[in-house]
Formats: C-alpha cells, structure tokens, sequence
C-alpha cells in the first residue's frame, strides 16, 4: 500500500452497544456510523464509520456477551501496517509480547492482535487494496484535518522500552522530546516526515498502559459540551497545548477512553 511500514493504518472501537456509539460520537466528531453490520464482516457486528467527505474514519467492533466473559472492554484500538504480519507476531512474540489473535486473513487483508512487552494490544495490519487501486493510502490519520485522528498518545508502563519496541518493529523515531517536570519527558514520535502522536510515562498504576486516540473537532468548547450533555465524561482539560489548541481527555458512555482536539471555540 501507499503509506509506509508502521504506519497508523485503522482505528476500532470495541463497545458493548454499537447503536449507543454511534448516537454519542456523531454527535460529538460528526461522524456517521452504519447502522448494521458489514457485509464482509464475517459473523460478526462490525460496523464502519464515515466522515463528512465520504472517507472511512476506522471502524466498530461490538462486543457480544461472550466477549466481555472473556476479559473485553471496551476501548480503542489502533492498527499499525505491518506488510509480514506472521514475521511481526513471532518477532514480538519472542520479545515478551502475547498473541490475543493469531494472524488471520480476512477480505480486508491479513491481521493479528499482539500486546507489547509492556502490555499494551495493537493491532497488526497487511491490508488488501482495492483492486483498481494497488497503491492505496489510509488517510484515517491527518495532524491537522477533522473528524480523523490527529494524535496518538502512549502512556507506557515503561518509557524506556517501549520507545525501543516501536522503533524497532514500527521505525518510530524520538528525536524530540518535551520536559514536563516530575511527569518525565514527552517522547514525540517521528515517522517518516510527519509527527504521529507522543510516548509518555504512565503516571500510577490506576492509570491505563493504552494508546490513546485525539480526534479532530472544530470546537473544544462546543465538544466539550456535547460529551457531557450525551452521558460520557470528560476526565482532564480543557487545556491548551503547544501550537496553540485545545484538548479535552474523556470516557464515552459505555467506558472507552478517547482524546479530542480542536480550537478552543467558545
């Protein structure tokens, strides 16, 4: 495909009730959210999530009973491109990492889920382009465009090692870093030209070893208001952050953690 080896890729949300979903972030980001399952989702409740310009903004996974028995929360996950899955899951394997789901393929392409060394599930991903399109791009992550992910955010249970880890396997590079006191530095991940998001210390242990995801608003503000007035949370911010924007941290209705990203607005 078009992007480059370890890129972000896909986004999921896993969520016990897709329909409530879809009410709470299109109200929210702006996005629409099928109201069925895909086709080509093979059994399961997988639902796609569409932007204002027609493009593909991740995608909805629900969570059955099953599932949840099993030790399923809900979340986000992202999916990072891998072109050898197989070789990537032995290889972190090997590392101290876990296999949640062996490398399967799937009409969309090749997959797997693996944790970390630290503990953290990703996805890996070898997609299958269209076929009249071979050097297809994702284009659900963009630094500046709403409605897609505009910042990838690690709290890592162990700094060091992770920025070892997603270097190596991912091409991730920490060329610049923020001080932020006793928090410890705020690693800026460089791929390829573009800044991805950041890895940082996670602060306790109460706080989760997970990816977080920013989505692009236009309004701090505005969204600020809608995440609460829709029954989710918002857990840290409104607060500015260098550049000049304004973030907000919260938990939507059913429990997953998400990031949002905007102007202030008022």
């Amino acid at each position: 495909m078009g992007n480059p080896a370890g890129s972000f890729i896909w986004y999921e949300l896993m969520t016990p009730d897709a329909d409530a979903a879809a009410a709470f972030y299109g109200s929210v980001v702006g996005w629409k959210i099928a109201g069925h399952s895909d086709p080509a989702a093979g059994g399961v409740d997988y639902r796609m999530i569409v932007r204002d310009d027609g493009g593909m903004a991740g995608g909805v996974l629900t969570l059955t009973p099953e599932m949840l028995a099993g030790g399923a929360r809900p979340t986000w996950m992202p999916y990072l491109y891998a072109p050898d899955v197989d070789a990537e899951v032995a290889a972190i394997e090997a590392e101290g990492g876990q296999v949640r789901m062996p490398a399967t393929d799937l009409p969309v392409g090749r997959i797997a889920m693996v944790t970390d060394p630290q503990g953290v599930p990703i996805y890996l991903m070898n997609p299958t382009p269209p076929a009249d399109r071979p050097d297809a791009t994702s284009d659900v992550f963009d630094e500046a465009a709403a409605q897609r992910v505009r910042w990838n955010e690690l709290a890592s249970s162990d700094l060091a090692g992770s920025l070892t880890f997603y270097g190596k396997h991912f091409g991730f590079t920490f060329d610049e870093r923020m001080p932020m006191g006793p928090m410890g530095d705020y690693c800026f991940i460089g791929h390829h030209g573009r800044t991805l998001g950041a890895i940082m210390q996670r602060q306790d242990a109460q706080q989760p070893a997970a990816w977080l995801l920013y989505f692009g608003v236009p309004s701090i503000a505005e969204a600020k208001r809608t995440v609460e007035a829709r029954g989710g949370q918002i857990v840290m911010g409104p607060m500015e952050v260098p550049g000049g924007e304004w973030i907000v941290v919260g938990i939507d209705p059913q429990g997953a953690a998400f990031g949002l990203v905007g102007a202030q607005g008022d």
